[in-house]
């Protein structure tokens, strides 16, 4: 059965961390490590409400999936030794301090391929903290489902894809053999097996897919409902080494909305700077990653052959894992501005790990929808441009430098104060602990929230409708 409040105890103190020795168990109990926190206090972007009263909060039911398909899973990828896709030099450091066999909350992955989807924990980790010390939390777990503005279904599926990848990439697409197959269908006959479901044919229903794959075999199944995901590229491309120019394996754009889903960041894999203890910029432009890309990512390629000779340019192979992080963090903390174009898909870590950086994002994705529009203005601290743009020679290096000192500031001191929206790190074991109030993951409930009253209409007319009769799953909105 899914944890409990009730069932959370002093053992979450005993959670190892990346930095600090298992000889530093926590004594203190609970109540008194909660009673420590201090949160920080940041300068609003836009207005926010610290106070969230039971009229001005969501209330969330989480659903009763068996531990087996989330913390479950983390207690299975730490018995893993080592893989060349699954074993990051922070993980083996993790797993040579040997942790107990099963921790309530074990730690999630440092792995920089797993960890760039960790939404899925932070969520989980501020609903299952005691209510008493969620007072700075959007949403209001309730204990009812028909009490419920949401049912959030807790799977970690992005972890659960990456253990297949990790495992057995061969059989990630196949169904027999496949565990996270069994894992999906496990998690969709229970939910639509649900009252809650059949209430509502699951459109108050959540899940997180941050990763592009997650989910992969059952997406037509749960789209009614509201997903989290980091865009929606992974989506309508056609997949054509697996579809054989079958779109009948091509999930439909109605299936996806940001009428009804939610677009989250992914987190950030670089410290934050503060803007206090920035310096002087030497570069102008600066990328790391990978040249070759599929689909959108193609311009990638095209970019990087104009950009690789530029002076005051660096274009680099590479990722910021344990061997090149202390490089990118040198290159982003030393540029002025940081390449965003397309991947596989139209956004990536990249863009919030330049936010984190104080380097000013250069977006080259005409396709790209990004998280908590609405909420803050993109334009005031990033450079957006057009594809057509960006491949003229010459054009992109001589639009940056027409940039003044006082606009690179101004864009450079907006950014400092919408960092903070994009932390998912509460900074307890386990993720259990009080969410930062104006953090990533209470701006991804209030964007739920927005969503309510079409997905509550959407609910009342599927009710009334007759017999028989049969509407679109979704309408054709972006």
């Amino acid at each position: 059965m899914a944890p409990k409040n009730t069932a959370i105890t002093t053992s979450l103190c005993s959670v190892p961390s990346l930095f600090i020795s298992l000889s530093l168990v926590c004594t203190l109990s609970l109540s008194l490590f909660f009673l420590s926190y201090r949160p920080q206090s940041h300068p609003p972007l836009v207005s926010q409400n610290t106070s969230h009263s039971p009229t001005n909060s969501i209330k969330v039911y989480v659903s009763d999936l068996p531990r087996s398909l989330n913390y479950g899973l983390l207690d299975k990828y730490w018995s893993f030794q080592s893989d060349s896709r699954l074993g990051s030099d922070a993980d083996k450091e993790i797993r040579s301090a040997h942790l107990p066999k099963r921790l309530d909350y074990p730690p999630y992955p440092e792995n920089p391929l797993i960890k760039q989807y960790s939404a899925e924990y932070w969520i989980m980790g501020d609903l299952m903290t005691p209510e008493k010390f969620r007072t700075g939390s959007f949403a209001r777990r309730v204990f009812n489902a028909k009490e419920a503005d949401v049912v959030f279904v807790p799977f970690f599926a992005t972890l659960s894809a990456e253990m297949q990848l990790g495992m057995a990439k061969g059989m990630f697409r196949k169904k027999a053999g496949n565990e996270d197959y069994d894992r999906q269908k496990e998690v969709v006959d229970f939910v639509r097996g649900s009252e809650a479901w059949k209430r509502s044919g699951g459109r108050d229903h959540v899940f997180v897919l941050t990763d592009p794959v997650a989910m992969w075999h059952v997406r037509a199944e749960i789209a009614p409902a509201i997903l989290l995901v980091v865009d929606f590229g992974g989506w309508y491309r056609l997949d054509s080494k697996t579809a054989n120019g079958s779109s009948s394996v091509m999930v439909q754009h109605t299936q996806v909305s940001l009428l009804k889903d939610v677009i989250v960041p992914y987190s950030h894999l670089l410290p934050k700077l503060h803007i206090s203890v920035d310096q002087k910029r030497h570069t102008l432009l600066y990328f790391k990653g990978a040249k070759h890309r599929h689909r959108g990512g193609l311009i990638r390629e095209k970019l990087w052959d104009l950009l690789v000779n530029e002076p005051q340019v660096i274009i680099e192979e590479g990722f910021p894992n344990a061997t090149g992080k202390e490089q990118s963090i040198k290159g982003m903390r030393s540029s002025e501005f940081c390449l965003h174009p397309a991947g596989d898909t139209p956004t990536s870590c990249r863009l919030f790990d330049a936010i984190q950086s104080l380097c000013i994002p250069v977006i080259v994705s005409d396709e790209i929808v990004l998280p908590f529009e609405g909420m803050v203005d993109y334009s005031d601290f990033s450079v957006f441009v057009a594809l057509a743009d960006a491949l003229q020679p010459n054009w992109l290096v001589s639009h940056l430098k027409s940039y003044s000192v006082q606009q690179k500031d101004s864009l450079r001191q907006n950014m400092a104060r919408i960092q903070h929206i994009f932390e998912y790190d509460n900074g307890y074991p386990g993720g259990i602990g009080p969410v930062p109030v104006d953090g990533a993951v209470n701006q991804i409930w209030k964007k739920v929230h927005q969503k309510m009253p079409m997905i509550k209409e959407a609910i009342v007319r599927e009710r009334r409708k007759p017999p028989g009769v049969s509407v679109p799953l979704r309408c054709h909105c972006t």
